[in-house]
């Protein structure tokens, strides 16, 4: 049986490569993402320098208590590089995130990066997106009527009967670090992501959704015996 722990640390290991001294890296978040920043930490203990960005709450904390050094966004954008997995990515290096549920802030530091490098197991490389649940985050406020203006968007779009899934954490909404809500899409095969995100940013209350499309430079897919790199 295939280990997906060590086929993360293979991802991550590999994407150290990327990594150069003086770089502003911005951390992705996840279990993979936090490999990745675990490996960073005897580096920064041998001298290199790295001025770090983290995506959540989660990965700072980590980052601190390892002795990367952390700033703001605003203060070292734009960065060099950021490393960060995926719930799913297809080979046009399209993905889902957001699983964890930290996809805002997530695409604001992608965005805000000269490079996205995606490192994931197997598992989550496939030939169409939409087997995993499309995270959406919307505004608190109404958000239960944002929800159904998704699913008359996404009928719209040819989903038939969308089922759309308030997040909840210990029975109540779950919150992201932003304070928003997610609803969580089961859409099946995604057809075209491009066009599903636009038809997204279009209905009122939605802050942001978990589609990365053309935002990742290149896929570190960790299987048995290799990783393998898909570039764009």
């Amino acid at each position: 049986m295939t280990d997906l722990n060590a086929l993360k640390r293979e991802a991550a290991a590999k994407a150290l490569d990327h990594v150069v001294d003086g770089m502003k890296l911005g951390l992705g978040s996840g279990s993979t993402a936090e490999m990745f920043v675990e490996m960073l930490a005897p580096r920064v203990r041998g001298g290199q320098k790295l001025l770090c960005v983290p995506t959540s709450v989660r990965t700072a904390e980590k980052a601190r208590k390892l002795g990367l050094t952390m700033a703001s966004l605003d203060d070292l954008a734009p960065l060099d590089l950021t490393v960060d997995g995926a719930d799913e990515a297809d080979r046009n290096l399209d993905l889902i995130k957001g699983g964890g549920g930290m996809l805002l802030r997530e695409k604001i530091v992608a965005a805000s990066s000269k490079k996205m490098i995606v490192i994931a197991d197997e598992t989550k490389l496939v030939p169409r997106l939409g087997k995993f649940p499309l995270p959406v985050e919307v505004v608190e406020f109404g958000h239960k009527f944002t929800a159904q203006r998704l699913v008359k968007a996404l009928e719209a779009l040819g989903h038939v009967h969308p089922l759309l899934r308030l997040r909840l954490a210990e029975s109540q909404p779950f919150k992201t670090d932003s304070g928003n809500v997610i609803y969580d899409c089961h859409l099946g095969a995604i057809q075209n992501a491009a066009k599903l995100g636009a038809a997204l940013h279009a209905v009122p209350g939605v802050v942001e959704h978990g589609l990365f499309v053309g935002m990742a430079a290149m896929l570190l897919i960790a299987g048995p015996g290799e990783v393998e790199v898909i570039n764009k």
